[in-house]
């Protein structure tokens, strides 16, 4: 595989960043996943924590180097996920359970698989056009689908961030997948949370992607999001890749997977409370709890084999 790839997140005008991202792959799979957490005091991002540290943990142990079912993998994943935030907010006895959306995508000989949950979004770009992206599990979404709001009703409407589907939820979520996708060369392939898509449009970020370098594009791309946003302006997260399917000549940001081992996977994921994007003013002690809290949701329906 040869690619390029960023990943961002930005707290924006919020007191806390609860988006988290990661992306993870082998010598001949790619991994990338975007979670946007939901509740109160420090719960929201945990709830995103355990969204993309399930899938990264189940991608390193199943990409060896390929994905036996990669809709399966996701299937597997996002439910897991969501069992384990129901489980740690059973321990923690809360009564409102934390919740995510999440959005996940594989690509594997070529070809891209995703699914979601919520408002996070994909999307496919093609030259300067976006050919394929998901459909947010929003209420708004119904209401313009059936004619009965417009474009610009939506984007000021106070139900807008109503989401009918998330990981965490009491009820289980209505885990949407796309079809096989071939990729072809220059294809980008971009997730984001609604800090990003919603103050620049899928069809303005394909046409500002077009040809650019993603390193320096894609935080253009947020920047302008933030002043446009202003002082109030959610989280923004985004992970792009450029699929780089013949060769071309190697660039400084660049990814070739070519000389991994066959059972080598490689993982960008920041721990939780150790990343300088995500703010928090936990202590010590409590940031260290929190990550064995983690772990240990992930682990019960997500267990590492012997030895790992």
């Amino acid at each position: 595989m040869r690619f390029t790839i960023y990943q961002e997140s930005r707290q924006g005008g919020r007191a806390n960043n609860e988006d988290r991202t990661s992306y993870c792959y082998s010598r001949e799979a790619l991994l990338m996943v975007i979670a946007d957490g939901m509740g109160g005091h420090h719960y929201g991002e945990i709830a995103s924590q355990i969204a993309v540290q399930t899938l990264a943990d189940s991608f390193q142990r199943e990409a060896r180097p390929t994905l036996a079912d990669p809709f399966r993998f996701l299937q597997k994943g996002l439910t897991n996920a969501h069992h384990a935030i129901l489980d740690y907010a059973e321990r923690h006895r809360l009564g409102d359970t934390p919740r995510t959306t999440c959005v996940a995508c594989i690509v594997q000989d070529s070809i891209a698989y995703w699914a979601h949950a919520g408002d996070s979004r994909l999307f496919l770009m093609r030259g300067d056009k976006v050919i394929a992206q998901t459909k947010d599990h929003s209420r708004i979404r119904i209401l313009l689908e059936e004619g009965l709001i417009s474009e610009a009703r939506a984007a000021t409407h106070p139900d807008r961030n109503k989401i009918y589907s998330c990981l965490g939820s009491p009820t289980p979520p209505e885990i949407e997948f796309s079809r096989k996708t071939p990729l072809k060369h220059g294809d980008i392939l971009l997730l984001a949370t609604d800090g990003l898509w919603g103050e620049i449009s899928g069809d303005m970020m394909a046409i500002t992607l077009k040809g650019a370098n993603l390193v320096h594009a894609v935080p253009m791309l947020l920047t302008q999001a933030e002043t446009k946003g202003g002082p109030h302006v959610d989280n923004l997260s985004v992970v792009a890749v450029r699929w780089e399917e013949a060769y071309v000549e190697e660039a400084s940001s660049s990814i070739s997977t070519q000389t991994m081992a066959l059972d080598e996977v490689a993982t960008h994921i920041e721990e939780f409370g150790r990343d300088p994007a995500h703010k928090t003013d936990l202590s010590e002690d409590e940031i260290e709890k929190a990550i064995e809290e983690i772990r240990a949701a992930i682990d019960k329906f997500n267990p590492r084999k012997q030895g790992q």
